[in-house]
């Protein structure tokens, strides 16, 4: 589901973006806005960068994100009438999404593309919000910070700019407490001195409007999740997903939890708990210490296996991307960390080539320092596989591990 300016300029509910929609909004002569600017024509492919398509990103980025449509004629800012802009290519797509990144510091990603009409086609590009802001567009040896005031694009004061220094600073900071909350909230509890844990945690960088979730998008998330996970690793190891309750979701503090399922004497070693947050955020915590080796041993709670915490990030990885799918996030800021406070050095152990655990490579680890990172869940399916790939193998590479036994290689080329 999508909300642009036109839905909000008609009164529409979020809804898919359509030709009809633009259509109605150009025959209610909608007026340009801060976040909302009519172009007639779609820009050259030629010298793209050298156009005022940089400008027209950066200040929309800057002013809180907001619209571009190209196939619209106005009058006094009021839209008169559509004017076919012809086809917009593959080439001229991938074009346009490289002048945001290449031609404006910082790169502005994320920008959603819809081709409108089939006889009077159009082309409407969404940019989102951006707490990275101010992005600015260079020419020559000088440099700008465009800025939305209204219907037109002005340039930032030097105060102005200060300003936005300042704001992305602090939305770093309070990025990061609100990351380094979800994780202390998901962790506390766990008995990390018998056994160790993976606690994974995601919060939006851009926040939304918190909408609350019902059971049933809860629960299709979790579904989601773990059919995604699959994607990109095998069906081997311990995945957490397999271990919490996906149908039947309880209700939390603004969030849903999926509870642990393995409560049995001889299943309580991969104990699991996820929840998905009303506001987009996620959280996994799964008990990876002291497995089960056979049919009647068990690792020692400092002993992990480096499969063990593959299963747990690529679930968490797809519990991300499934979240992001229903609460329309895109980036998320994340932090995947092992807790552990026995007396014992915790031991990430890998397999030889025969299939059995082998800790000859293993690094004594007396802290796990977690891994933080930017996801970005709107991608590809290959360039979330390669995000998945890194982050576990960010993890893995503390203990001494190099190669990932679960998660698929990344693709060729």
């Amino acid at each position: 589901m999508n909300f642009t300016p036109l839905h909000q300029a008609l009164g529409l509910s979020p809804s898919p973006l359509t030709d009809e929609i633009l259509s109605d909004a150009v025959a209610a002569g909608v007026m340009e806005t801060d976040d909302l600017d009519w172009k007639s024509e779609l820009p050259a492919i030629k010298g793209l960068s050298q156009t005022d398509v940089p400008k027209d990103i950066a200040a929309m980025a800057n002013s809180g994100g907001g619209m571009i449509v190209y196939g619209v004629e106005e009058h006094a800012k009021a839209a008169t009438g559509r004017k076919d802009t012809g086809e917009f290519t593959e080439g001229h797509e991938r074009a346009y999404r490289s002048v945001a990144v290449t031609a404006t510091s910082p790169p502005v990603f994320g920008l959603e593309v819809y081709r409108l009409g089939a006889e009077c086609r159009a082309v409407a590009v969404v940019i989102p919000a951006s707490v990275d802001g101010p992005h600015l567009i260079y020419r020559n040896d000088f440099f700008g910070a465009p800025i939305r005031n209204d219907a037109d694009t002005a340039w930032m004061k030097e105060r102005q700019i200060e300003a936005m220094y300042r704001a992305r600073f602090d939305e770093r900071r309070r990025a990061t407490e609100a990351v380094d909350s979800l994780f202390a909230e998901a962790a506390d509890g766990r008995d990390t001195g018998k056994r160790a844990w993976l606690v994974a945690v995601a919060h939006p960088r851009v926040p939304g409007v918190l909408t609350r979730l019902s059971r049933d998008e809860a629960r299709e998330v979790f579904q989601d999740a773990r059919a995604i996970t699959l994607s990109y690793s095998k069906n081997t190891g311990v995945h957490p997903l397999e271990n919490v309750e996906p149908l039947n979701p309880r209700p939390g503090l603004r969030r849903w939890v999926a509870p642990n399922i393995a409560t049995g004497e001889r299943s309580i070693w991969k104990e699991a708990w996820a929840s998905v947050h009303h506001d987009g955020s996620v959280s996994l915590a799964a008990a990876i210490g002291g497995h089960r080796k056979s049919s009647d041993g068990y690792f020692e709670g400092w002993q992990v296996e480096g499969r063990g915490i593959e299963c747990a990030v690529a679930d968490f990885m797809a519990l991300v991307r499934a979240a992001a799918r229903t609460t329309h996030h895109d980036e998320y800021d994340v932090r995947v960390g092992v807790e552990w406070s026995g007396e014992q050095a915790l031991s990430i152990l890998t397999v030889d080539g025969s299939g059995y655990t082998y800790d000859g490579v293993s690094t004594p680890l007396r802290s796990f320092t977690s891994v933080r990172s930017t996801v970005t869940a709107a991608v590809s399916d290959t360039n979330f596989h390669r995000q998945v790939h890194e982050l576990a193998e960010d993890c893995v590479n503390q203990g001494g591990l190099t190669y990932l036994q679960v998660i698929e290689p990344l693709p060729e080329g």
